[in-house]
């Protein structure tokens, strides 16, 4: 924010001189100029920082376009179709309840430490507060969470348990944990303006916790409560691979969602026009483009320690496993991306790498099926992103970014003790508890009352054949007299003849 402008008419007179006529007039003139002036500096600064939030809500919600190809590369061509409904309808069911209740639930201040209760609807917004392209940014988070979700229990779902999951994931339950770690009202945040936990609050920036946790574990318990899908183990227990169908959507998807994520690091910042110090070269711009550094960093190096260590295990050099340990990679530098080092970035990329390797062996061990890896990527790397920053949060980056606190305690690594590990500590352990007294809970009500997994015959068809009616690929013409084209089952015909 711009600074103010101060002009006093008694002190300007007074150097005007009392040869200048009307000198209390001029004072008044001049000091009225001034206040345009300052005013204009306040409205360019407000429209700035606007402008900017809006930018990144816009990045962000181009990461629902990622997730949509990601997700469709992923599963197999027969359901095709039914994960790019879910993907879409994540956004606008995400968007209605969003809207009616999950803001005011997340950041209807002035509210408990546990729940928000001002601002359904959007009810007196703007306000000095939030405008409504904190909102827009806001949904976009939301709907992230819902989306890593759908994936975990793609290819053999329920189209009604997706709309029943999405609406109380994003209305409820991913609400209430983003209002205790980042609304100035929340228990654990970080920018309550009370007591903070062990003096630090929860350093979650932009939410390897809150976001990234929430939908990892609501995905692992949907698939756990579903199992696996028909195929996925045999009887005798080995694993068999179940590939997604297209490569090239997975690799255009991550580079949408890593696109995408410039929206989300640096985003969080909400504003850039503030300085640290006035007339500095050194801002929050300065900031906000570390944490992009730190972001890009981050992942670089999860995808790179991914395809060597899937290398040395499988002997092939794998596109869909470095896609995915770079997405591990920028999960896990999320809620730590502001405040830490460059150099530090490096160790949360390979650290990340083999959270995820070692969740997916782990998965696989104990017969559990998860289509694109999403809770083991977003739940076990989002939990080492929190304590990661638990440990290489920096003291001078931690008290620029949450300003106001002196003696804030810092990462353990860097010498600032064991409060912040503690906190963080104790954010892992209350959104998994929270999360499985929800959506746990809402899982298995789905699964005892029928509504959760698809039939067999239904699952082995797939579902875009038996819940939408076509497939998402056409295989031959559809006008079989046209002479010029030849039928794909002809060819396949005329193939197994030979």
């Amino acid at each position: 924010m711009a600074a103010t402008l101060d002009c006093s008419e008694d002190q300007l007179a007074r150097l005007l001189g009392s040869n200048t006529t009307n000198a209390m007039g001029a004072a008044a003139y001049i000091c009225s100029q001034f206040s345009a002036v300052s005013d204009k500096f306040s409205d360019t600064a407000y429209a700035v920082d606007s402008t900017y939030l809006l930018f990144s809500a816009y990045l962000v919600f181009s990461m629902q376009l990622g997730f949509a190809m990601l997700c469709a590369g992923s599963v197999r061509a027969k359901n095709t179709l039914n994960i790019l409904l879910t993907n879409v309808l994540d956004a606008a069911t995400g968007g209605l309840f969003y809207y009616l209740f999950g803001f005011a639930f997340a950041f209807g201040s002035p509210s408990n430490g546990f729940i928000g209760h001002h601002h359904f609807a959007l009810k007196s917004m703007p306000s000095p507060s939030f405008d409504f392209s904190y909102f827009l940014y806001q949904w976009a988070f939301a709907i992230a969470a819902a989306g890593i979700t759908s994936g975990s229990i793609a290819e053999r779902t329920q189209f009604i348990a997706y709309l029943i999951y999405s609406s109380f994931l994003t209305g409820f339950v991913y609400p209430v944990v983003s209002h205790w770690f980042w609304s100035g009202d929340g228990w654990a945040s970080a920018s309550n303006t009370g007591d903070l936990l062990f003096g630090s609050g929860v350093i979650d920036f932009a939410g390897s916790g809150v976001v990234h946790m929430v939908g990892g574990i609501a995905g692992l318990y949907g698939a756990l409560i579903e199992g696996p899908r028909i195929g996925r183990f045999e009887r005798e227990g080995r694993s068999v691979a179940l590939r997604g169908h297209s490569a090239s959507l997975v690799v255009l998807g991550t580079f949408m969602l890593w696109f995408g994520w410039y929206g989300f690091n640096p985003g969080s910042f909400t504003k850039i026009l503030s300085p640290y110090t006035s007339g500095s070269y050194y801002g929050q711009w300065s900031a906000v483009g570390r944490t992009a550094v730190t972001t890009t960093i981050a992942g670089c190096t999860a995808a790179l320690t991914t395809l060597f260590g899937k290398r040395l295990m499988s002997g092939h050099w794998n596109v869909t496993d470095v896609c995915n340990g770079l997405l591990g990679g920028f999960a896990a530098i999320t809620a730590g991306c502001s405040v830490v080092e460059p150099w530090a970035a490096v160790i949360c990329g390979f650290v990340a790498a083999l959270v995820l390797i070692g969740c997916n062996l782990i998965a696989e061990k104990v017969h559990y099926d998860d289509p694109l890896e999403a809770a083991q990527l977003h739940g076990g790397c989002g939990a080492w992103g929190v304590i990661f920053t638990a440990l290489f949060a920096t003291e001078k980056y931690v008290n620029e970014v949450y300003p106001g606190k002196p003696g804030r305690p810092y990462g353990l690594f860097m010498g600032g003790g064991w409060r912040l590990l503690g906190a963080h500590m104790i954010q892992i352990l209350v959104i998994i508890g929270w999360v499985t007294a929800t959506m746990g809970t809402l899982f298995f009500i789905l699964h005892k009352l029928g509504l959760l997994r698809i039939s067999p015959d239904d699952e082995m068809s797939g579902m875009d054949l038996t819940r939408h009616g076509g497939f998402a690929y056409v295989y031959h013409d559809e006008d079989e007299g046209n002479q010029n084209g030849i039928p794909m089952r002809k060819i396949e015909e005329l193939t197994a003849q030979i």
